[in-house]
């Protein structure tokens, strides 16, 4: 198996959390679709022919998906895509910074937070309606400025020499009990923690969820990203440790079964820690290229592109209805609720709480 490129992420998060707020001073049940479609109805207005044209690509998710992807849309359709790859806090931040002057013409993360702060800034076009209704409405923004192209589920990988199957945690708040001093592993750079932060501030409030964090950071040792934890979950370095569940699948395709000594634990449905979020794309409102842009996002909710994530190293749920990643362990069905973008917001409030506890610098 191909490991995906490590890429820093302590430094994007906060970069990301500071840029929110100087800029703001300057200025995941999920229902089906009630007619889910694998490609946008036809128009009545032919467009004009994207075939030759040129966009890029500005993407925080799983490179060699993204691959896959691309190369399947540029064979379909004709349309060259320039494809930047790196964190997407990083990304969001960039294109932050360039404003109308970004080259990106489609942005594409893996958490919501990140898409919503671009939504909130007003950088974002319209998703053409036949790409929303594609997936289901609860899965894309609210406001329609993105749409949702998979979903994945945040868990517990624990190690099992260490931790029984009934002792692995149900709730993300027991962790920062004294039973998991000394064992617990954390990847708190990894813009997939905010949002598990994020539904800890709304359920215990900001003191609580500080408290909560205080715990986590007396109980735990630091890893620099979700790859690294997951390795050390797995030989025995610490005892177990909150990742979304790719990460165990995809360490099991490196290591082999003989080579796991780890296994998922599930958080009760109700609890923060049972995040099941999306990922998703959308169009710059800038693009000059606005046909070709909306063609990706068209392609990425397509049965085709669906049926790629479905079989690829992301091990991600497709969003699209009738395409399944079987080899995940828990159908999507299964899995719990979507969370709601809204209920995520931009994850200012987390990365600010993480960081006056030294979690973050």
């Amino acid at each position: 198996m191909v490991v995906p490129i490590l890429r820093p992420r302590r430094r994007a998060v906060a970069v990301l959390g500071a840029a929110i707020a100087a800029l703001s001073l300057a200025a995941c049940s999920t229902q089906a679709p009630s007619s889910a479609q694998s490609n946008p109805p036809s128009s009545s207005t032919p467009k004009p022919s994207i075939a030759g044209q040129s966009i890029t690509l500005y993407s925080g998710q799983h490179e060699q998906t993204v691959s896959a992807l691309v190369a399947d849309f540029e064979k379909q359709t004709g349309v060259k895509v320039n494809v930047r790859s790196g964190d997407e806090a990083e990304l969001a931040n960039q294109i932050l910074q360039e404003g109308a002057a970004t080259p990106a013409d489609v942005y594409f993360a893996e958490n919501p937070p990140a898409l919503t702060t671009l939504e909130n800034k007003g950088l974002l076009a319209k998703v053409d309606s036949g790409s929303l209704s594609a997936v289901p409405a609860g899965d894309s923004s609210a406001k329609g400025d993105w749409v949702g192209v998979s979903a994945r589920q945040a868990l517990f990988v624990y190690n099992t020499d260490k931790v029984s199957a009934a002792q692995a945690p149900t709730s993300v708040k027991d962790l920062s009990g004294s039973a998991w001093k000394g064992r617990l592993g954390l990847a708190p750079s990894e813009t997939d923690f905010t949002p598990i932060v994020t539904r800890v501030i709304k359920e215990l409030g900001s003191d609580g969820a500080k408290a909560w964090l205080d715990g986590l950071k007396a109980n735990g040792k630091v890893y620099d990203n979700n790859e690294d934890l997951v390795a050390a979950v797995n030989r025995g370095e610490v005892a177990g440790g909150v990742v979304d569940s790719y990460y165990w699948y995809r360490l099991r395709d490196e290591q082999g079964a003989s080579g796991i000594h780890s296994a998922l634990g599930y958080f009760k449905t109700s609890d923060p820690g049972a995040l099941v979020d999306v990922s998703g794309a959308a169009v710059l409102a800038s693009s000059k290229h606005q046909d070709a842009a909306q063609a990706f996002l068209a392609y990425l909710v397509s049965k085709p592109a669906q049926q790629i994530i479905a079989t690829s190293t992301s091990y991600e749920y497709p969003l699209l209805d009738g395409v399944q990643d079987t080899r995940i362990a828990k159908a999507l069905k299964d899995a719990g609720p979507v969370v709601p973008a809204a209920d995520l917001g931009d994850g200012t409030e987390a990365i600010q709480l993480m960081q006056s506890v030294g979690l973050l610098s």
